[in-house]
């Protein structure tokens, strides 16, 4: 994965379906640095939708650097690693971070 932006308009087609259903929620990512940006995940009855900027009211939103960001999706560092070292800041619904991994199919 070469930038923050093609991971995330890569993202809507490398969700399972099986895995949001019944999900009703909105992940908000805020990446700082030069590949940053903000994009949304909206998950609603089974489906993903990817936005770029931010969320009206986000269920979560997890703020990480660009570099760190891409460690943690191609799995060189593993989510909650990052959270405990502060690497990555969630706000929001733990329940959701929770989740993260399995539903967007990180590091794999």
């Amino acid at each position: 994965m070469a930038t923050v932006a093609e991971f995330f308009s890569e993202l809507q087609g490398k969700v399972d379906p099986t895995k949001i259903a019944g999900m009703n929620a909105t992940y908000q990512f805020d990446i700082t640095g030069d590949q940053g940006g903000t994009w949304h995940v909206k998950l609603a009855d089974g489906a993903a939708s990817v936005v770029e900027g931010p969320a009206e009211s986000p269920s979560i939103t997890l703020t990480a650097t660009d570099q760190n960001w891409l460690d943690i999706v191609s799995g060189k560092l593993s989510g909650q690693t990052a959270f405990l070292t502060g690497k990555l800041k969630i706000k929001g619904d733990m329940g959701l971070a929770m989740k993260l991994q399995n539903v967007f199919a990180l590091g794999k």
